[in-house]
């Protein structure tokens, strides 16, 4: 599933080729693709016509466009990517791929906008802003290491009061948002600690230096247009990140460390992997009793 940093990577690329222009009309196929827009994919399409897009905007995984519509309302047309979505800037006479389910044409006759999802775990929705335009449905989010209102110290005081698995803790987007399987594997290498270590039982200078290494390793895959380990994930324009190639733990079981040598575990967590070094990460002692 796509992370921060490839999320990020799309909605730059939306801010350069859609924000500014005016929607002249939208056509969804089937319903899976609006099934959180309650009313229907019908009145998604109806509802889009005339509206301007004012910004491209993300929080943690979720993506949405900021529309302003002549009356002076605005909404946000949120778009969660799922594990295969893709949003793809395309002329209008492009072939249209396999498993498109939106077309968005555009007042200015220049490139459609394009989402395609093989897996259909994607989809798209209208909804009301905050005053500080962050849809509703994404308001319970926390920010981000990348938002300009992220407060790592009042996360760090959070973590600490938590008696739960560090990892797990790194996952919980009402905590921190962004940070999926990829990212908190490397941010837990980074920082020479396991992920099942409670959060209870750690400083709070070594919960700090791990979401220090959290935000480091996404700007550096943000760098490098995210990582990608198949076709599903691009930026709007088709081209693929390759962050994957930087990558010290996640999906590396038995190659050596690249810190100490010592061949990369994979251990079971949460109906997924983790990857740790065995030596630079060892296990938390089982508690008694």
């Amino acid at each position: 599933m796509p992370e921060l940093p490839e999320v990020e990577v799309v909605r730059r690329g939306l801010a350069d080729h859609v924000v500014g222009r005016t929607i002249e009309r939208a056509e969804f196929f089937g319903t899976r693709v609006a099934r959180r827009h309650l009313p229907g994919p019908q009145d998604l399409a109806d509802r889009l016509a005339g509206n301007h897009v004012e910004d491209a905007r993300r929080r943690g995984k979720y993506l949405w466009l900021v529309l302003s519509a002549a009356d002076g309302s605005r909404q946000g047309l949120v778009t969660h990517l799922g594990m295969s979505g893709q949003l793809l800037v395309e002329q209008a006479d492009a072939p249209r791929e396999k498993h498109l389910h939106a077309v968005v044409d555009f007042a200015d006759d220049g490139p459609q906008l394009r989402f395609v999802d093989q897996r259909t775990f994607g989809g798209m929705a209208l909804a009301e802003l905050t005053p500080d335009d962050v849809p509703e449905p994404v308001a319970h989010i926390a920010p981000d290491p990348l938002e300009g209102g992220y407060d790592q110290a009042a996360v760090v005081r959070r973590m600490k009061a938590k008696d739960v698995a560090v990892k797990r803790a790194l996952l919980d987007q009402t905590l921190v948002s962004g940070v999926g399987n990829i990212y908190a594997d490397e941010a837990l290498w980074r920082a020479q600690v396991h992920g099942g270590r409670l959060c209870s039982a750690l400083t709070r200078p070594t919960l700090a230096r791990v979401l220090d290494h959290a935000r480091e390793v996404m700007l550096e895959a943000l760098g490098q247009g995210g990582t990608s380990f198949d076709a599903l994930y691009v930026n709007v324009n088709g081209a693929s990140g390759y962050f994957d190639r930087s990558l010290h733990a996640y999906g590396q079981e038995g190659r050596p460390c690249d810190r100490c040598g010592t061949p990369i575990r994979r251990e079971a967590f949460m109906n997924r992997s983790s990857y740790s070094c065995p030596r630079c990460q060892p296990r938390p002692r089982a508690r008694r009793g």
